[in-house]
């Protein structure tokens, strides 16, 4: 991803100026649409499909998408995890939580440092109970942006602790904005021997459905009492696993069918320093031995502060790979080069030290393909997972440049292809599609005949609609491209006023007609960022938004979903006068062969203010079925946007049309994005 730190000063603009910015910016849209129609548009224009011209096939991995742990996408998103600083280990050891009641003495709460013997979870909390009765003193936690809570659903708590004495009562409560109980259970902890630590879990229902409900532990008892890992959780996870993740927000990318997910980063893969990168090492194992590390989008933006934000790891690299098998999708693991982020403090490892970076590389390949005899083939058994995951390929850097780059690149180029030789490797194009970084590195890179480029592009909309024709002329035979991170900008990038309005989805839309039309360059693509919560996003625009109890996609999900669910297997020819389409009378259009289901698939984006009429002949097919399915994603207004209120106010309608022979008649509405399907008999 790529970001700048911007203050208050920058981002601040006068309402008047806001307003005169939008307008010229619908207003250069509009022109730009014009410019590309040249002349008044063709109606009955004909389209041809050559069905039997097949240029290069369509990669499984085409359309998927791309996780970072930014705006609350893990901790407080994904991660279902509803206690926040469950183990007193953030920066200020008690945020996220609130003593209840007086304690007797100064001192009765202490949160205790062990660093010296567990590096991994050094802190715990403290509490001296003298004879306390129920509601004399005990914790409230604030959850992330408070607790979305589901009425008559079961919720799981557990603590691990140590005790001494008789038995302490722990008297658990769910309240809501008004403070009113809205779930409870009485939880006993046995006495402990020793220094032994104890898990004790239980459970209990809601009686109310509550979107900011918040958690409180009152004690009762007599003693010392230390208390560690203070967890609450739904029992509705995906696939129902204790301590997993938030169903609503991963149906929505199983929905998607994605091809594959790359993972972690972004920006969370390099940290502001080497300290605060990315070690896939430290995520797996069990989660209270995971050593919490702060988030980098906590101090990012001075604009959009997080104090709160920091990573448990709770999702980790095995859940990562977990994940990506369980909807179908090929993981993408991107890991540090040796460098920090070059806009922060632009770190690097010196080459003679850059051993242990290269070997995390290969040890991750070893954690998800090697044998349970290997070292971290056994580690993987060990979690649950004795059958390999099947990695296929691998990131190393993120949005990294120069010449430090590329000399740490062919170290690990060198060494990872040496020991699994059909592995492929994802390599930076650096933060721009265009530009003298990116021209350095697609040189450097196209020498070393890399197997994937990765290309980002935040740019406005109409750098979208201008560049649908971007990889016609890349090399067909060379270094292969991935889009892995792009999202039209409603205003600039880094802008809190950006907006996923059907302007910018429709944009998004062109221009992957040109990725699809070009797939046997364009390897795989992903949209970025993928998740933001509404009450605690650093960047926009985003995938998928959430709330503490909804999810909804956004119109630029819907036109990825549609691009993934239709991606087909070949490519094939879609002519106007000879020539693809794109941008010529404000038209795109890509076309594919899915030779599972026998179908020709035909994807039409009008960003005209008109509706046009287009006839469509397909030839090399004997015969047609006497039917095709559309599929239609439209608004009549391009400033129109989903929310949690109207989920689906852009999303897509599906209908069928009859045939006749060959041809296709459809009418495009203004603003549209088509999806045709019709099976070859």
């Amino acid at each position: 991803m790529i970001h700048k730190t911007v203050g208050f000063k920058q981002i601040t603009v006068k309402k008047n100026a806001v307003k005169n910015m939008k307008y010229y910016s619908v207003l250069l849209f509009f022109c730009l649409l014009l410019i590309q129609s040249g002349i008044k548009a063709q109606e009955n224009q004909k389209l041809i499909v050559k069905a039997n011209q097949v240029k290069g096939a369509v990669q499984s991995t085409m359309w998927g998408v791309f996780f970072e742990d930014i705006n609350l996408g893990a901790d407080g998103g994904i991660y279902a995890e509803l206690i926040k600083n469950r183990s007193f280990e953030f920066f200020r050891p008690m945020m996220g939580w609130r003593v209840l009641g007086k304690p007797a003495t100064e001192g009765d709460f202490l949160v205790i440092n062990r660093k010296e013997t567990n590096s991994g979870n050094p802190r715990f909390l403290r509490v001296t109970l003298r004879n306390n009765e129920k509601g004399s003193v005990g914790l409230n936690n604030e959850g992330f942006r408070s607790m979305g809570i589901k009425k008559d659903l079961r919720y799981d708590f557990s603590v691990m602790y140590r005790h001494q004495g008789s038995p302490v009562k722990l008297h658990l409560e769910l309240i809501n904005g008004k403070n009113e109980i809205i779930g409870s259970n009485i939880v006993t902890l046995p006495a402990t021997n020793g220094e032994e630590w104890k898990t004790q879990a239980s459970g209990f229902t809601a009686t109310a459905t509550e979107p900011k409900a918040s958690f409180n532990i009152w004690m009762e008892g007599d003693g010392i009492l230390d208390m560690d890992m203070i967890s609450l959780f739904p029992t509705d996870t995906w696939k129902n696993r204790p301590g997993g993740m938030r169903a609503d927000m991963i149906q929505l990318l199983a929905d998607m069918k994605p091809g594959f997910i790359r993972f972690p980063g972004g920006c969370i893969v390099e940290g502001f320093d080497l300290s605060q990168r990315y070690q896939w090492k430290k995520t797996i194992g069990p989660v209270d031995e995971r050593p919490l590390i702060i988030n980098r989008w906590n101090f990012e933006f001075a604009h959009r502060p997080t104090p709160d934000y920091f990573q448990t790891f709770g999702l980790g690299f095995f859940e990562y790979f977990q994940l990506a098998e369980d909807i179908g999708a090929e993981p993408l693991p991107i890991l540090n080069a040796g460098m920090a982020c070059q806009f922060n403090s632009a770190e690097v490892v010196p080459l003679e030290q850059i051993g242990p970076y290269v070997q995390d590389a290969l040890d991750l390949i070893e954690f998800a393909n090697g044998d349970v005899s290997t070292t971290w083939g056994k580690k993987r058994a060990e979690m649950g997972h004795p059958a390999p995951f099947n990695l296929k390929m691998m990131g190393v850097g993120n949005e990294n440049w120069g010449p430090q780059y590329i000399e740490r690149l062919k170290i690990f180029t060198q060494a990872i292809k040496a020991k699994y030789p059909g592995f492929r490797i994802v390599n930076s194009s650096g933060t721009d599609p265009s530009g003298d970084r990116y021209d350095y590195l697609n040189k450097e890179l196209r020498d070393m005949n890399a197997d994937i480029i990765d290309e980002h592009y935040y740019r406005r909309p109409e750098w979208f609609l201008q560049n649908a024709n971007r990889y016609d002329s890349f090399p067909r035979n060379a270094s292969k491209i991935f889009g892995g991170e792009y999202a039209a900008q409603s205003d600039k990038t880094v802008s809190v006023n950006n907006k996923n309005n059907w302007q910018t989805a429709i944009a998004e839309a062109a221009f992957m007609t040109g990725l699809e039309r070009n797939a046997d360059v364009v390897v795989m693509a992903s949209y970025a960022p993928l998740f933001a919560h509404v009450d605690g996003w650093q960047w926009t625009p985003d995938l998928i938004w959430v709330d503490n109890l909804n999810a909804y996609g956004t119109p630029n999900y819907y036109v990825q979903k549609l691009f993934s669910l239709n991606k087909g297997t070949d490519i094939v020819p879609i002519l106007a006068d000879g020539k693809s389409l794109a941008g010529a009378d404000s038209l795109y259009a890509s076309a594919v062969l899915d030779k599972k289901t026998n179908e020709v698939v035909i994807k039409l984006v009008n960003v005209s203010v008109k509706s046009m009429t287009r006839e469509i002949n397909i030839e090399g097919v004997k015969k047609l079925d006497t039917k095709a399915s559309l599929t239609v994603l439209h608004s009549d207004d391009i400033n129109e946007v989903n929310s949690i209120e109207a989920p689906k106010a852009v999303s897509p309608a599906d209908q069928s049309i009859p045939l006749k022979g060959k041809k296709i008649n459809v009418s495009l509405e203004p603003y549209s994005f088509t999806v045709i399907r019709v099976r070859a008999l």
